[in-house]
């Protein structure tokens, strides 16, 4: 009866648990073209903390997508945009701290990755505070990802490779840039926000507010 009872209690700490994981995290990203909902890798906890911190405090709330090139990506963050005047230059600001890299993911289409600073003054590839860009990416040739293998020293698996090739992103930023996340639904808006007019520092004429709340 004892060893009954000892497999019952065992069963209940079992079970309570594996209730209290927690599941994915989602976070919505509402704009004026509609909303995009995104999840945050757990294999990226140094991004994911950072990026929910930031949503929680309202940091991105009003600030713009200042950076837009269609079939390559949205970029977003700089707090310098909030309120930004016509024409303004945008891309510099920040929290006034970087992330350490977390480098790994591919960048597929709807991928979300965090912006840096680049050349010899980041050598250890640390991301921005604050800025992120969502990828809007084509489909690549076999021949293009052999490239980027022998450029960049690193190795697709075959599944990497079909998704590449059929679903597209953007594989010259891999191994040099964090994705933290990936678009779960709203892709038909980053095509839209991608294709708005812009100037020529591809910054929308129009501009694009950004609203983050984490949903869980």
């Amino acid at each position: 009866m004892k060893k009954i009872a000892g497999y019952l209690v065992a069963t209940i700490v079992a079970l309570t648990f594996v209730g209290c994981q927690k599941g994915p995290t989602f976070a919505l990203i509402e704009t004026d073209y509609g909303d995009i909902k995104v999840e945050l890798y757990d294999s990226t906890p140094k991004h994911k903390e950072n990026f929910i911190k930031l949503a929680n405090e309202g940091f991105y709330d009003g600030t713009l997508f200042h950076r837009v090139i269609d079939g390559f990506m949205i970029q977003g963050g700089d707090p310098d945009s909030r309120d930004a005047k016509p024409g303004q230059r945008l891309g510099m600001g920040g929290p006034g701290y970087k992330v350490d890299a977390e480098i790994g993911a591919p960048h597929f289409r709807g991928t979300l990755a965090a912006a840096r600073q680049g050349g010899a003054g980041n050598p250890l590839k640390q991301s921005s505070g604050s800025q992120f860009y969502i990828v809007d990416g084509q489909p690549q040739s076999e021949a293009s990802l052999a490239n980027f293998e022998k450029q960049k020293g690193i190795q697709y698996s075959q599944i990497q490779k079909d998704k590449y090739l059929s679903v597209g992103g953007t594989p010259m930023l891999d191994a040099d840039y964090t994705v933290f996340g990936e678009v779960v639904e709203g892709m038909t808006v980053v095509d839209k926000i991608a294709q708005a007019q812009k100037d020529q520092s591809d910054r929308p004429i129009k501009d694009v507010a950004m609203t983050i709340t984490i949903l869980n």
